[in-house]
């Protein structure tokens, strides 16, 4: 207000023209309220409708490295300083997927104590000293094996010696096993539905023909037709049913499952057949809720009903299969062997943890046995072993496949003992469910008291 105040006093006193000092104090008045209400108005904030500044922005981004630890594919930054040193390409960072996968323990770790496939190395260090970008499929080893899509890619190289690159994977689990699986699936049944096919088109023949007025051979010849047609719903059955479980055998099941229980829902349900064969259960089992296994019911289910049903075809009329449940064992425990005479081999041994816990299922029949040459082949698609019968209801030779493959989606194991002449035990086992009553480990019986 001096301004104005002084051009006044001037246009008072006589030293200034009255009119023009007047004008010029009221201009340089308002022209100082205008700033000063803008002044204010600054100092307040801005109101809600306007844009953020560049610092408040920056507050509301969260830190990129937290975004990356997030993302579900797994991705690492890699840093080298010289090519000659093999041994200097170490992680500068890792997501949290890329350090379960690689099992990564602090930054700085070296990239050979986690990654050796070769030539993911190699396209490491291309991206490294080359500047050349490079994809690459792989494949992790393991009971639980996954393919992967590596993409390597050269960074921007930073102000000291240090070189960067970016390593992404991509799972392509569920794309390969797909295609594997239909592959499979049309080669499999191509090749086993061609017998029955064969049969079926000669006897339709025949009854077209000279055996057409033959009530005998007709009779004959059409419930060999009904057999070979059985056989082909049984057979695309299984097909259908271990493609479904190849399909998703790399995704762990949720559920709990009591083994006992369903092991004495399978006797009950194989009564009738057993009976006809004249043949005996001798079941040894825990109490209810004494087993209680992570897993699929239905799968589990199966798993049982395909081994007790096997051993009701190899047993002889008159004999016993004998169905044992142990909970609480150790992996060794329950891989052990039963009977230290017998051939025995590991059909499946899993990737398992320290002290996992494991219930074990063993299935005995008194049938022929098995020779040692025959048991690494007997998870084999369509494997039969020659010159063994298994009755009048022929299997499709998929049932310990479909077991094998089951256990292996459960992470569990398989194991064959066999006595040629004497019978042979398949044994499962499967992981306990955490936090279910941890049962006192019940130990299997010895070879003498088998």
């Amino acid at each position: 207000m001096i301004g104005p105040g002084v051009l006044l006093g001037l246009a008072v006193t006589g030293q200034a023209q009255p009119v023009p000092a007047i004008l010029s104090a009221i201009a340089v008045g308002g022209s100082v309220y205008w700033l000063s209400q803008r002044s204010q108005a600054t100092d307040v904030g801005p109101s809600p409708g306007a844009a953020l500044t560049p610092a408040a922005a920056a507050e509301e981004i969260p830190p990129f490295a937290s975004i990356l630890d997030r993302l579900p594919d797994p991705l690492m930054v890699i840093s080298a300083e010289e090519a000659d040193d093999l041994t200097g390409r170490r992680f500068l960072f890792a997501n949290a997927v890329a350090r379960d996968l690689f099992k990564i323990q602090h930054q700085g770790a070296l990239l050979v104590t986690a990654v050796r496939n070769p030539r993911v190395l190699e396209a490491v260090d291309e991206a490294l000293f080359g500047g050349v970008e490079g994809v690459v499929e792989f494949e992790t080893g393991g009971a639980q094996g996954r393919a992967w899509l590596a993409h390597a890619r050269p960074l921007r190289e930073t102000s000291g010696r240090s070189r960067l690159a970016l390593l992404a994977l991509r799972d392509e689990t569920d794309a390969r096993r797909s295609e594997r699986t239909r592959a499979d699936f049309l080669a499999n049944a191509s090749h086993e539905l061609r017998t029955p096919l064969a049969s079926l088109s000669g006897f339709i023949e025949t009854l077209r023909g000279h055996a057409k007025d033959d009530p005998g051979a007709r009779d004959k010849f059409l419930a060999i037709m009904l057999a070979q047609a059985e056989r082909m719903s049984r057979l695309i059955d299984d097909l259908m049913s271990l493609s479904r479980i190849e399909l998703n055998e790399h995704i762990a099941p949720l559920g709990r499952v009591d083994l006992a229980m369903a092991a004495v829902d399978v006797i009950d349900a194989l009564a009738p057949q057993a009976r006809e064969k004249v043949v005996t259960f001798d079941p040894v089992l825990p109490p209810r809720g004494g087993a209680v296994v992570d897993g699929d019911r239905d799968q589990i289910i199966q798993v049982i009903q395909n081994l007790i049903d096997n051993a009701i075809k190899y047993t002889p009329e008159g004999g016993v299969v004998r169905i044992e449940i142990f909970p609480g064992l150790g992996a060794e425990a329950a891989a052990a062997a039963r009977d230290p005479i017998a051939s025995r081999l590991s059909l499946l041994t899993p990737d398992h943890d320290a002290g996992e816990r494991y219930a074990v299922l063993r299935v005995t029949d008194r049938g022929p046995g098995l020779a040692r040459e025959h048991l690494p082949r007997l998870t084999e698609r369509f494997y039969r072993v020659e010159g063994q019968k298994s009755g009048e209801r022929s299997g499709t030779g998929l049932g310990l496949a479909i077991v094998k493959h089951i256990m292996n989606r459960h992470r569990g194991g398989m194991t064959v003992e066999s006595v040629q002449g004497e019978g042979a035990t398949f044994g499962v086992y499967l992981p306990m469910a955490k936090g279910a009553g941890d049962p006192a480990p019940i130990p299997p019986p010895v070879a003498a008291e088998a």
